[in-house]
């Protein structure tokens, strides 16, 4: 049977989206999905994300990554499937949908789409990184001349050797002035240096503030595949009202035989 899909990307980070709301797609198939994220023998994505139906949400976000496996909260696939949504007619402005990690409320204006996260309350800081979930679970470090730095090797490293068979995303920052950031991210499941990571970016923007890096509540966050805004607001309690903010983009259709 052809599976339509649409292939999109935010700020790099790229995805299949699949309008599953008759739940025909076989989701149990570890191999299909692998294949079709598959860059050589594929359509070639970071993961591959399925819309489908939910009883009082606008939808359903079920997200695997690039090795064909389901995975915890992206931060860019769940902007890029709001603006599928909008794409599908299922909402106008403003979308409420239930991922992996609960409920998110999200706006979209033209090709921004503004992402509320989970809050953050609990932020392990160690001497040379901090460790965090926002969907996903982060390890962040700040580290020199981010443009020339072996991201793949100490990303893989760290993923392995402190996390284990479960991993972590791994994030190295460079500050560029106490309130931009320049962010290079390897993540676990596509187990390799990613154009930009949601969660990622994130992870660095409240990782930041923590440190006492900075003291803003709008962080820019730039990545080799753009500029992403995260805003929160901090108290003594953690970090509410944790908002993604970026474009996302649909590239092309096809059908997949």
């Amino acid at each position: 049977m052809a599976v339509e899909f649409y292939k999109y990307q935010g700020t790099g980070n790229d995805f299949i989206l699949i309008d599953n709301r008759e739940l025909k797609f076989n989701k149990n198939d570890t191999k299909l999905v692998a294949q079709m994220c598959d860059r050589k023998f594929g359509i070639g994505a970071d993961g591959l994300i399925l819309l489908e139906p939910h009883e009082s949400a606008n939808f359903s976000m079920v997200y695997y990554n690039s090795d064909g496996n389901l995975s915890s909260m992206c931060g860019n696939g769940g902007r890029c499937i709001v603006h599928f949504a909008k794409f599908l007619g299922l909402i106008d402005k403003e979308a409420r949908f239930e991922a992996v990690d609960g409920m998110h409320y999200a706006l979209i204006e033209d090709s921004i789409v503004s992402l509320q996260m989970n809050d953050v309350t609990e932020i392990d800081q160690h001497e040379a990184h901090v460790f965090l979930d926002t969907g996903s679970p982060h390890h962040v470090a700040l580290v020199e001349r981010l443009s020339e730095y072996n991201v793949y090797e100490q990303g893989a490293r760290i993923r392995n050797e402190l996390y284990g068979k479960e991993g972590a995303n791994v994030n190295f920052v460079e500050a560029i002035d106490p309130n931009i950031y320049s962010v290079r991210t390897y993540e676990r499941g596509v187990e390799d240096e990613t154009l930009s990571c949601g969660t990622g970016v994130t992870a660095v923007a409240i990782a930041m503030h923590k440190m006492g890096l900075t003291f803003s509540e709008e962080i820019k966050l730039i990545t080799p595949g753009g500029e992403l805004q995260v805003t929160f607001v901090a108290d003594e309690n953690g970090y509410h009202n944790v908002t993604l903010i970026g474009p996302a983009v649909q590239v092309f259709k096809g059908s997949w035989e």
